[in-house]
């Protein structure tokens, strides 16, 4: 059977979430089946040999390839790329570390250096400041709200080969000019690395901004219901892809299975659907923050009052579900906050339907020093939320509720 065309034309954004990367299957089955194989037939040994050199599609070893992961790959391809003229190319892999890793392996050698922002995910953060030192790559930060920082970075490390940017950052939901950052990084010869699963292709597009490569958390807003733990990596460069990263992702091993690829693309399918509602429930929750008398500041690109608002303005198209604020009372405020909320979920993560909500400084950044803490910007009061698609009375009424006592 024949794999059905695409119209040529430019397709929206929904339609390309719903029919995506379409891939060939025998069954002619409306969803396509999951393929639970660890490895492929060859029909003769001059087909097996054609696979091999490229000379004929189709699947030989789960790791190499899958009908599964190549469709979801490539929908999410076509998501990050959907406005450029030339598609971008992707692959999926087994968590969005595996992804962050693959890119770091593929990319970097000895005596190498790394420009990233201050503010990064707690994992992203001992990757390159515990790993990645052991082979002699360096890492040097900036502040990703200053661009001038970045240049100085560049101008004192001339074996910089990669610029990487969170924005939103988390969990300060800090931006970075995109546009300025990609000018910058490759007017010195390094590549750009954005790490998009805050924002998701349906707020941002860093590829159409001058980024080369993005990153994912497939766990999160790409999938939506908290069911797998996956990664993606799309590129806009053609020899990278083939070059570089597949090599890397093969050979590293860091690669997703058919199980979980499938569950992503069917996520994929309501995607655009659930970030509208995740935008407007997050913008509801932050103005209803930024009024109460508890909080000291809130951190949502949404918000007027928020310092790079027109940034976000221009580099977004719309602000997401992901927020955090700071407490009045602190760390103990934090923890009172965290142990009254009834409906918001107590959980690290973030993406998923139901809202939730976490206290950095007591879960998923307790390891880190203090003072690391305050130079990524996390206060003791800190509190992060993925905001979900609930009513949102009923997000309000138990934040309400949960903040008596916390100012």
């Amino acid at each position: 059977m024949a794999r059905r065309k695409l119209p040529a034309r430019q397709l929206g954004f929904q339609t390309i979430a719903i029919h995506g990367e379409r891939e060939h299957n025998d069954t002619q089955a409306h969803v396509l089946p999951i393929y639970q194989s660890s490895t492929y037939v060859f029909d003769s040994v001059a087909h097996g040999q054609a696979l091999w050199r490229d000379e004929e599609a189709g699947h030989i070893y789960g790791r190499l390839s899958n009908p599964n992961v190549q469709a979801t790959a490539g929908t999410i391809a076509m998501l990050e790329g959907a406005n450029l003229p030339d598609r971008p190319f992707g692959l999926l892999a087994g968590s969005g570390m595996g992804a962050i890793s693959t890119v770091l392996v593929a990319l970097l050698s000895a005596g190498d250096t790394i420009i990233s922002q201050q503010s990064l995910y707690s994992a992203t953060h001992a990757l390159m400041t515990q790993i990645m030192p052991r082979y002699q790559v360096q890492q040097v930060t900036f502040n990703g709200r200053h661009l001038e920082e970045l240049e100085a970075a560049l101008a004192r490390s001339p074996r910089a080969r990669l610029v990487y940017i969170e924005s939103p950052a988390n969990p300060t939901m800090a931006l970075t000019d995109i546009r300025g950052a990609a000018e910058r990084a490759h007017a010195a010869g390094a590549l750009v690395v954005v790490d998009n699963t805050f924002a998701t292709p349906y707020t941002q597009r860093p590829l159409e901004m001058g980024a080369d490569i993005i990153v994912h958390s497939t766990t999160k807003y790409l999938t939506g219901h908290g069911t797998v733990v996956g990664g993606a990596v799309i590129t806009r460069h053609e020899d990278l892809y083939h070059q570089k990263l597949m090599p890397a992702l093969i050979n590293y091993g860091a690669v997703a299975g058919p199980m979980d690829a499938w569950l992503t693309g069917q996520g994929l399918k309501t995607f655009p659907l659930r970030m509208a509602r995740h935008c407007d429930n997050g913008l509801a929750v932050a103005r209803f923050l930024e009024k109460h008398p508890a909080i000291a500041r809130v951190n949502y690109p949404g918000l007027e009052s928020f310092p790079q608002h027109d940034l976000a303005r221009s580099q977004m198209d719309a602000f997401g579900g992901m927020l955090s604020f700071e407490l009045k009372g602190g760390y103990k405020s934090g923890e009172r906050m965290m142990d009254r909320v009834q409906l918001c979920t107590r959980a690290v993560s973030l993406g998923t339907v139901d809202t939730l909500i976490a206290h950095p400084a007591s879960m998923m950044n307790f390891r880190m020093s203090p003072r690391d803490r305050a130079t990524m910007g996390i206060g003791d009061g800190l509190v992060r939320m993925a905001v979900g698609i609930e009513d949102i009375a009923d997000i309000l009424a138990d934040l309400e509720q949960a903040l008596i006592g916390c100012g």
